[in-house]
């Protein structure tokens, strides 16, 4: 299911200054960091100086260079070029809940395609301690500069499989032992869904919500119930909550008496 392609090597922007540094911190692949000239204060100093203990070289451009070269329109006066974040397995992942001693607990993006929603989705699946995240190598949101920005470096921490069809992809974890529930209106009420054990949950795209072959494929759907006049969330949102509900239901230990 997982394939290899000569997208998942090429080189992209990190733009921000946690990004960056979290970036040089866990060791990847630096190719260049540009800074903004007369920009050397306050948080980026320790970043120029770990960048050049690690030998990475740095640039001072003008604001107005790194104005055009920026994705995200919010750069920090730092921007540096990486190497793309390798994607790794399904079974890579199910080994991480492993060696962790943990039941899997994976979440599955079905086509999402604002970048900055899939940033913040691996964000809070690394502050939730997710294992893997699912992504379709089409349809949907890829890695980039955007999608670095909102993960503010969790991307760093967080194994990310790229497959070629949900669909099939869901049945390969249900085979595996993960019971499947999607993100869906009409489902059975988060906080009384079980949510324990070797656990995926499916968040839909914006607008379109799962489609509708993969939700067929769900064991059970689950919603977040709502009480005003609007009646849907972002799809990072709605991830967050789902993922912290799961959090809450796997680790009784953390409760508040």
């Amino acid at each position: 299911m997982y394939e290899k392609n000569e997208n998942d090597v090429k080189e992209y922007k990190i733009e921000g200054r946690n990004p960056v540094a979290e970036a040089i911190r866990s060791g990847r692949e630096i190719d260049k960091i540009f800074i903004k000239k007369g920009n050397l204060e306050g948080s980026i100093i320790p970043i120029i100086k770990k960048a050049k203990e690690k030998g990475i070289v740095i640039s001072e451009v003008e604001g107005r260079k790194l104005d055009s070269m920026s994705e995200t329109g919010s750069h920090q006066g730092i921007i540096a070029y990486v190497a793309a974040v390798g994607y790794c397995t399904i079974d890579e992942i199910l080994k991480t809940a492993e060696e962790k001693n943990e039941p899997p607990f994976v979440i599955i993006c079905d086509k999402i395609s604002d970048p900055r929603n899939l940033g913040s989705v691996i964000r809070t699946a690394n502050c939730a301690g997710v294992h893997g995240i699912i992504i379709p190598k089409r349809g949907g949101a890829g890695l980039g500069a955007a999608a670095a920005k909102a993960a503010a470096g969790a991307e760093e921490y967080t194994k990310l499989c790229k497959v070629t069809n949900i669909a099939r992809t869901v049945d390969e974890l249900k085979e595996k032992g993960l019971w499947i529930a999607g993100a869906d209106f009409g489902g059975t009420p988060m906080y009384s869904a079980d949510l324990t054990g070797a656990l995926g949950i499916v968040i839909g795209s914006e607008g379109f919500g799962i489609s509708r072959l993969v939700r067929e494929k769900c064991d059970f759907s689950v919603t977040i119930p709502m009480f005003g006049e609007i009646s849907s969330l972002n799809a990072s949102v709605a991830a967050a909550l789902l993922m912290y509900e799961a959090v809450r239901q796997r680790r009784p230990d953390i409760y508040i008496k």
